[in-house]
């Protein structure tokens, strides 16, 4: 009797380069990143480039729900990275779009086939079947069964537990609202460079709080501002930060950008600081970052040219007392960016502060150093997880004598303050912005 080949259907394109990005990011990539290469590569329609950002994304952002839900399908706790990814990607379809079950079922399997191999082709039609005997609703209320309230939050709004825990600590019962928050991919937000160019060419809607920012769907390369370096992208709490530092009393003399990469912050301040006719110094450890930065910065013209340095803030390349306003935006575990970086909720763990809260008062401390008597020094994280925002600045100013911590909520006057202290917290439920955190100190005249 002669052998029976199994005819299948190509993949389509669009999934097969979704699974490509999914691969990269499983495998240390930024979703971001990843997704924009494929894309650049596959050229797909506009459609189909969509459908391939909304399943990368959407699969990154739920991927610790859907693989317990995988995991209660399949009676399975691991499966190979590959199969484990198309997997995935198939329960996005199931569960998160709006693509009709049979049409994911049978183009899953057949992604599976072609990518992984023939052999997983049953085993993908038979997980995947018992995937949509539910909806996402129905999985959660089952997955729910049992669990204490603060692991069915964790559930429900997929997060890791430890981050919830960073919310409940800070917002009790209004947790839940700022977490399903970090769920909701934002509208990009633009900035102009002041000097440069005006917020009315941005093409999009006027930010809320920010002056020099706007609301623009699509892609920023389409305003010509932006392709011309006179604007850029950034989230509106990043500007705001930039501008208390601007807004704050402070004695004359030249400004710097202790943690500069990828240099959004430091192309704002550098027009605000020209508009006094000072000077910015833009460091950033990372060369490769460094060059980031000089990018964003190529517009500005002669005279009061930033300069832009490869270099160490904890080992300052430059005297100390010197600047007059200081930013130290840290490194930090990105909490407060999570619905633009749908991988880093599950690729972050507890054990990240060990390493970064050491840096960040490191870092902290030489911007204190590097401050003026009477100079002010802006301490901003993209994240609300007390252990990288007002214990950090409590560390280090109870080690000090010189600092006074300032009123950072009085710089931003109608952004609601949301912080205990003198600290502005954002979030994005409440403000539309990325959950930034602000303290501002002073380093005193002696």
């Amino acid at each position: 009797m002669p052998n029976r080949t199994l005819r299948r259907r190509r993949p389509d394109a669009a999934r097969r380069a979704a699974f490509t990005a999914l691969r990269a990011v499983s495998e240390g990539a930024y979703a971001n990143l990843e997704t924009a290469k494929v894309l650049g590569e596959a050229r797909l329609p506009v459609r189909d480039a969509a459908f391939v950002t909304e399943l990368v994304f959407g699969t990154c952002r739920l991927q610790g729900t859907y693989d317990r839900i995988l995991t209660a399908a399949s009676g399975r706790d691991t499966f190979d990275p590959p199969l484990r990814d198309a997997l995935r990607l198939g329960a996005h379809q199931l569960l998160g779009m709006r693509v009709p079950s049979h049409a994911a079922l049978a183009a899953t399997v057949d992604l599976a086939a072609a990518e992984v191999g023939e052999r997983v082709a049953g085993l993908t039609n038979a997980v995947l079947r018992k995937v949509a005997a539910r909806d996402l609703p129905g999985w959660i209320d089952h997955l729910s069964a049992g669990l204490d309230p603060l692991d069915a939050l964790a559930l429900r709004t997929h997060h890791p537990r430890w981050i919830v825990d960073a919310h409940v600590d800070l917002l009790g019962e209004g947790a839940e609202a700022a977490l399903a928050a970090n769920n909701v991919t934002p509208v990009p937000h633009l900035v102009v460079r002041p000097g440069l160019a005006r917020v009315d060419e941005l093409d999009g809607e006027p930010t809320t709080y920010s002056p020099f920012g706007a609301r623009r769907a699509g892609n920023p390369a389409d305003v010509p501002a932006v392709r011309e370096g006179r604007a850029g992208v950034q989230d509106e709490g990043s500007q705001l930060v930039a501008w208390a530092l601007a807004q704050a009393d402070a004695p004359a003399g030249p400004w710097l950008d202790l943690c500069a990469g990828p240099g959004g912050k430091a192309a704002l301040l550098t027009g605000l600081a020209r508009e006094r006719d000072e000077l910015l110094l833009a460091a950033e450890r990372l060369p490769h970052r460094a060059q980031l930065v000089a990018q964003a910065l190529r517009a500005y013209p002669e005279p009061n040219v930033p300069v832009v340095l490869a270099a160490d803030g904890t080992r300052p390349a430059w005297r100390p007392a010197t600047f007059a306003r200081v930013i130290a935006d840290v490194p930090c575990t990105g909490l407060g960016a999570l619905r633009r970086r749908p991988e880093s909720r599950w690729r972050r763990s507890p054990a990240d502060l060990a390493d970064l809260v050491p840096l960040q008062r490191a870092l902290l401390g030489s911007a204190l150093d590097a401050a003026a008597p009477g100079g002010v020094v802006a301490y901003a994280t993209c994240s609300p997880h007390r252990a990288e925002t007002s214990e950090v600045v409590a560390a280090v100013t109870a080690s000090r004598e010189d600092v006074t911590i300032l009123d950072a909520p009085a710089l931003l006057p109608g952004v609601a303050h949301t912080a205990s202290g003198p600290f502005v917290q954002l979030w994005p439920h409440r403000h539309g912005t990325d959950a930034m955190f602000l303290a501002m100190l002073r380093k005193d005249a002696r």
